[in-house]
């Protein structure tokens, strides 16, 4: 009896050791995830995402690594600029482990390493730029300290992304100056704009006053134009309306008979103007020649007869 029992516990127990074997030999690694695997303290392989398989005992995971981008907080730390003004910094960088092996074995710690260069490079950089500088080319220290980082840090198996300034923060007494100058800068710029409002102003002032004038000397012009042509026009109709009736009075003249109206007319006005002159005055002017006279009434006569026939 006390064998079959003693013989159970020792089936349960390789049962129990058994298991335990199988457990440590499968190893699942996550995705993104990558595991370093020892053989007898010597490195042996990465274990890739998915299912994987070790020798118990005889192999051990030695290092786990994260392979997506992680971001650090780079501690805040004063710079001195290339004009003696003090700085404080504080950034955050990004970077992401590109080779487990180099990960582990590279360097003893990679994360602390990246943060101390990050810090001595943005020294490095800044104090190589004026106090206005740094805030101008943010992009520009970004971009050097990146630079420096991806290639120290190719050695320990790690990739740096990029880096990012979360803060430039110069002393008050330096905040105080800046917004002084800044405030001067605004006030300089509204006496500009209004002294450049002013200037265009008294030139849209003048050029309209110019155009004003051209448009009041064309239109002067323009009415001196129609003056004359309305002239040269009525002038022209006079002239037209003369010449229709001395046209008409030649034909009339060469028509049949018209040399007797003429005379008649002549003899008309002669007598008039005579009987006029008689009425005007107290004296009678009597022509010099009253042979003349009867000739002309004679005529005159004649004609009457010979239009009343």
């Amino acid at each position: 009896m006390e064998i079959l029992m003693g013989s159970s516990i020792v089936t349960l127990a390789l049962f129990i050791v058994a298991i335990i074997i199988i457990v440590k030999t499968i190893r699942v690694v996550p995705q993104q995830h990558a595991l370093v695997i020892e053989r007898w303290g010597k490195f042996h392989a990465v274990l890739e995402p998915g299912l994987n398989f070790v020798v118990p005992i005889v192999d051990r995971v030695a290092y786990r690594h994260d392979l997506r981008e992680i971001p650090l907080d780079v501690p805040s730390q004063i710079c001195i600029t290339k004009d003696n003004t003090q700085l404080q910094v504080d950034g955050i960088l990004y970077f992401q482990v590109t080779d487990p092996r180099l990960a582990s074995y590279g360097s003893s710690n990679y994360v602390v390493a990246i943060t101390q260069l990050a810090q001595t490079t943005l020294r490095s950089v800044i104090g190589r730029m004026e106090l206005d500088r740094t805030f101008e080319e943010r992009d520009h220290i970004n971009a050097q300290v990146v630079e420096a980082l991806d290639l120290a840090a190719a050695n320990w198996g790690v990739k740096v992304l990029r880096y990012e300034i979360k803060d430039l923060t110069p002393p008050k007494e330096i905040l105080h100056a800046m917004q002084a100058q800044i405030t001067a800068e605004r006030e300089k710029r509204a006496v500009i704009a209004t002294s450049e409002g002013k200037q265009q102003e008294q030139i849209n002032l003048a050029a309209g006053a110019r155009a004003a004038a051209i448009a009041q000397s064309e239109g002067v012009k323009q009415a001196a134009i129609n003056t004359a042509q309305g002239q040269a026009a009525a002038i022209l109709s006079i002239a037209e309306a003369n010449a229709k009736a001395i046209r008409q009075v030649a034909e009339a003249i060469n028509s049949p008979a018209g040399m007797n109206a003429v005379n008649l007319k002549v003899a008309e006005q002669y007598v008039a103007a005579f009987g006029n002159l008689a009425k005007t005055s107290n004296t009678l002017i009597v022509p010099s020649n009253l042979a003349d006279l009867a000739t002309l009434v004679t005529s005159v006569t004649t004609m009457f007869k010979a239009q009343e026939k």
